[in-house]
């Protein structure tokens, strides 16, 4: 998997992305949370929960209908104001449905780890993507502060941080000549 640093990373950068003015910071945090949340499953190694079980590391909680379920969740509790199923509820689910799911399809992209289950419960097969050029995150803390783990985020950067930031920089930059080439 890319490591939490990068997946709170994508978080924010698709943040970056998704909003046009200020949001508030109860939608900052909540995208970090909603980066990384996928990866509960991994307590689920001290219940003796397999890896390539269900609820398994990359299992469920990878899945396509965990990332749904989690993103009206944090929209119904945290964007009460928000009007059930207006424009503006659809656009906070789907953005919160897509920064959890991308966690999901990042660590596809790894060249380690049996694949995501995408499509959990409906069917139980994982996926890799094709192309997996990231190199899986240590699990250990120790480990990830070594030179395998500089090895890892070196791609991390490579494949994921600059993308992110430049297609975050063409949207905004795309508002911003939007924006000032409106009629009065």
């Amino acid at each position: 998997m890319p490591s939490a640093f990068t997946h709170l990373f994508i978080g924010e950068a698709l943040g970056k992305t998704y909003a046009a003015e200020k949001m508030p910071v109860r939608f900052w945090v909540l995208a970090g949370v909603c980066s990384i949340v996928p990866d509960i499953d991994i307590i689920g190694y001290n219940f003796g929960i397999k890896y390539g079980s269900v609820f398994g590391h990359r299992g469920f909680f990878h899945s396509l209908a965990f990332a749904l379920i989690v993103s009206i969740l944090v929209v119904q509790i945290a964007f009460r104001s928000t009007p059930r199923f207006t424009r503006q509820w659809w656009s906070l689910s789907a953005f919160f449905f897509a920064v959890t799911a991308a966690h999901g399809f990042f660590d596809s992209m790894t060249d380690k780890g049996m694949g995501v289950g995408f499509l959990i419960p409906f069917d139980s097969t994982r996926y890799h993507m094709p192309w997996r050029p990231i190199y899986a995150s240590p699990m250990s803390i120790s480990r990830f502060f070594s030179r395998a783990g500089l090895e890892v985020l070196v791609t991390e950067i490579l494949w994921i941080w600059l993308p992110m930031i430049a297609a975050s920089a063409g949207v905004i930059a795309f508002r911003k000549m939007k924006k000032n080439h409106l009629p009065s």
